[in-house]
């Protein structure tokens, strides 16, 4: 790790623990154990430096979804996709974005540090609720919406339903935040939720 991760890493770190607000560039320097004159070589301010981090959450975001091969619903019909799931792989595919955002090292510290500064920061506060909230149940209405129309869905609100779906596992993630012995448990309710769901709103048999 060069010094201008390190300084990433522990900027995070620090970020995660009290907040964007609660951290001076001098005491991340510190962390870093260079003085805050050198800090200035690899990052012009505070904000550049959390930037910096935003633009690896993004990357990371979308090497996820890369790597699920989840298809892009915004791009064109995501239906055949994920009408062709099984029960089994949409159990597999929640639980794994549900680890990652509780458990990849750089993912969960992003949260938290979102997550305690959203109530002193506007500007994070409303790229909290876009990250967390708004484009994943953007998202999954689109697909939803095409699932119905498809004919693999009956016929509901889509926004609804995806509230329905990502709500629970959201609130999982916040309930195992720090308490790792609840993450079989969280794991067990996904699998049941996921199962309830698409029995539920799925017409398809043994399938999404």
């Amino acid at each position: 790790m060069n010094t201008k991760e390190k300084i990433i890493d522990e900027a995070l770190t620090l970020f995660s623990q009290r907040g964007y607000s609660g951290v001076s560039v001098k005491e991340i320097a510190g962390a870093v154990g260079i003085k805050d004159s050198s800090l200035y070589k690899h990052f012009s301010s505070k904000k550049d430096i959390f930037d910096t981090i935003l633009t690896k959450m993004t990357g990371l975001m979308d090497n996820l979804a890369d790597s699920l091969h989840i298809a892009d619903a915004y791009k064109g019909d995501a239906s055949p996709y994920f009408s062709s799931l099984t029960v089994d792989e949409l159990v597999e595919l929640s639980k794994k974005i549900f680890l990652f955002y509780l458990k990849d090292r750089f993912a969960a510290r992003f949260r938290r540090m979102l997550t305690i500064e959203q109530y002193s920061n506007s500007e994070i506060s409303s790229l909290y609720k876009k990250i967390f909230t708004s484009d994943s149940i953007d998202y999954q209405s689109v697909v939803f919406r095409q699932l119905i129309d498809c004919g693999a869905f009956n016929e509901a609100d889509p926004e609804i339903l995806a509230m329905s779906f990502y709500s629970p596992i959201f609130l999982l993630i916040c309930r195992c935040d720090g308490d790792a012995d609840r993450e079989e448990e969280a794991l067990a309710l996904i699998e049941r939720h996921v199962r309830e769901f698409a029995k539920t709103y799925s017409k398809q048999n043994g399938g999404v």
